[in-house]
């Protein structure tokens, strides 16, 4: 109070000098109290953001000092209806006031401020797997009064450390493995109220082959047949380096078991016509079975069957799905294995499989016979437009696959638009032209040989065309022309229409023996062994038919055959021609010989690879010949495909 006193002294000294007339009506001032009724009215903003709007109230108050307490030492001059805005953590605070009346007496007042946040409330929670990375899941989160948010990725994990998530803003985590996981959110207020949620994701890989099981999703993996469908760590690692393989075991009395596999799209076949995969067997020569099917129509399918080596070894299995019907789609793998029946003494009935995948088959090397570059893949080397040797055939490519094309839009003379590769023609020769061909529209075109100069003589037949890919087989005799720069010929310009010409051969025909030595005609005439019943096995892979079968256990030679019957003469040499191919380095034997009695034959044993090849061999049948004698492939003595095209017999 002294420091109230020796101000209102002052201020009455100065009154008395000044003012001596007026002391009566400046008496109030002397008289006036100290301001009372002071208080401090807060309005604490309701969006956890911690502002309070202090507004101090006082009787006889002329001006106001606020200090906000929050240990800033801060303060602010206020008149009065004035209001002061100030940040607070949460918490309670002391804030004082000094309001100052007229007369310069002061009142202090102190009042509490608790300032509590709200907790968040409407929280929602987005979990959403990355479109790029299916093991990627993507949060963000929303609530009223929420100040920012926590996530745990994993709530099965008791140590995990929280990720820090903004508002507005997006956290990710990449899981290790397929599997339901369930995240929790906290939403913080900024201060100690919270809000927490749960949100379930599930991850699934895509999928898709290939298929190790590394991180596969369970879910499309189902056992039928009382067998198991099971996901295992991999208990054999010989032969097998993977770390995580499937599992067949058998529940059930049945015979056959396996597991089905549901893939998320249809499975391509227009190149990757193989399936492998990695068998683990615990029996020998057991029979595996493996079925594609349609999603949802089981009656859409394609079965084929391996003996597998067994012994409780990995082995790699191939399968040649070269004739599955590419019109259908297939999402579903099948597989079974051969259990054995009840009784029948098996005791191991425990299976792995790993490794699904796709490949193409090895194609044979294209043989052009007489002609350069026949199947375009160098493009338009050697083939011109018309005769002109600085001219380049129009070509495109197609799924990896390269062939000329031309679209005639409006006709004319059939020579107007031609294809031509010069080389040599000798006047009197027959020859055989082969050519696939193929257009969007039912059509003709020229093909032949012929001169590429003069009077540009020629020998041609007109081919029907359509939008099938067709393979055209024509016999030309060069009748009264021969030159080193003659030419094959297709004129093309006399209807509209694209018109496609792929895989073009010309050859001198030799004096084959057989019938059907290229497969064209699929199994015609070639038969397993002597068994006139028995048709080989043959495939037919961008166009072009052989002989192929997968040895998958080693045993006698004339186990795994293919034969022909023909006549051969006692004592007669023949020359035999054949191209042969492998997956693998392998022996096959090849020869004449009879078909029945004590099977005289004489033979040969020949290295074939997995690049395809021509081998010719002269083979003179000693001591034997018959009407029904036959040449014979004896391939079953070592394991791995066997491959066979163009075989020739032809008498020296």
């Amino acid at each position: 109070m002294k420091k109230i006193k020796l101000i209102l002294a002052s201020f009455l000294f100065i009154a008395f000098i000044g003012c001596e007339e007026d002391e009566r009506g400046t008496q109030f001032v002397d008289n006036a109290d100290a301001p009372s009724e002071v208080n401090l009215q807060f309005t604490i903003a309701q969006d956890n953001s911690g502002l309070v709007s202090i507004t101090p109230n006082g009787v006889g108050a002329t001006k106001f000092n606020v200090a906000f307490g929050d240990g800033t030492g801060n303060t602010a001059d206020l008149e009065p209806g004035q209001t002061i805005d100030n940040v607070y953590p949460e918490g309670t605070y002391t804030v004082t006031t000094i309001a100052t009346g007229i007369n310069g007496l002061e009142t202090q007042v102190e009042q509490q401020l608790v300032v509590s946040f709200r907790a968040p409330e409407n929280l929602n929670i987005t979990a959403e797997v990355d479109a790029s990375n299916p093991f990627q899941v993507n949060v963000s989160a929303t609530a009223d009064f929420a100040a920012s948010f926590l996530v745990y990725f994993d709530t099965s994990n008791p140590d995990e450390e929280p990720t820090p998530l903004g508002v507005d803003g997006t956290v990710s985590n990449i899981y290790p493995l397929v599997g339901d996981y369930t995240i929790r959110v906290v939403a913080l207020s900024g201060g100690n109220e919270t809000t927490e949620g749960l949100e379930d994701v599930t991850i699934s890989s895509p999928t898709e082959l290939p298929i190790d099981f590394e991180a596969f999703d369970i879910t499309v993996f189902f056992g039928f047949g009382g067998a198991s469908g099971d996901i295992i760590a991999n208990p054999d690692t010989n032969g097998n380096a993977s770390a995580t393989v499937a599992r067949t075991v058998k529940g059930g009395p049945e015979p056959w078991a396996g597991n089905v596999i549901e893939l998320s799209a249809p499975m391509d076949f227009s190149t990757q016509k193989i399936m492998t995969l990695d068998v683990w067997s615990p029996r020998a020569e057991g029979t595996f079975l493996m079925k594609l099917e349609n999603l949802t129509d089981n009656g859409i399918f394609i079965e084929k069957s391996v003996t597998l080596q067994g012994n409780g070894a990995w082995e790699e299995v191939s399968i040649d799905f070269s004739d599955i019907d590419t019109s259908q789609e297939y999402q579903k793998i099948v597989w079974f294995f051969d259990f054995g029946t009840i009784g029948d003494g098996s005791t191991d009935w425990t299976f792995y499989l790993d490794n699904i995948d796709q490949t193409a088959p090895v194609n044979p090397v294209f043989d052009d016979g007489l002609l350069t570059n026949g199947d375009f893949e160098n493009g338009s080397d050697s083939w011109l437009v018309g005769v002109d040797d600085s001219s380049s055939a129009p070509v495109v490519t197609n799924g990896g696959n390269t062939y000329y094309s031309v679209d005639v839009t409006t006709a004319g003379n059939p020579f107007d638009v031609n294809l031509s590769q010069k080389l040599e023609i000798i006047q009197g020769e027959t020859y055989t032209l082969t050519f696939d061909a193929w257009s969007d529209v039912n059509r003709s075109i020229i093909a032949g040989i012929g001169l590429s100069s003069g009077d540009f003589s020629n020998t041609n037949e007109t081919v029907n065309i359509t939008p099938t890919v067709t393979n055209y087989t024509l016999t030309l005799t060069a009748t009264g022309f021969g030159a080193l720069d003659a030419r094959v010929l297709f004129d093309v310009g006399a209807e509209v229409g694209m018109v496609n010409i792929d895989n073009v051969s010309l050859i001198i025909p030799t004096n084959n023996l057989l019938t059907n030595g290229d497969f064209e005609n699929g199994s015609d005439s070639w038969i397993v062994g002597v068994d006139d019943n028995s048709p080989a096995p043959v495939v037919t892979v961008d166009g072009n038919t052989y002989y192929s079968v997968d040895v998958t256990s080693a045993g006698d030679a004339f186990a795994v055959n293919v034969s022909q019957k023909l006549e051969v003469i006692q004592d007669e040499t023949y020359t035999l021609t054949f191209d042969a191919w492998s997956d693998v380095n392998r022996s096959i034997i090849a020869g004449i010989g009879l078909s029945g009695g004590d099977f005289s034959n004489t033979n040969e044993t020949v290295n074939i690879t997995p690049t395809v090849t021509t081998y010719t061999l002269t083979l003179t049948a000693t001591g034997f010949g018959a009407l029904d004698a036959r040449v014979l492939f004896d391939i079953g003595a070592e394991v791995g495909m066997v491959n066979i095209d163009n075989v020739s017999l032809s008498l020296n």
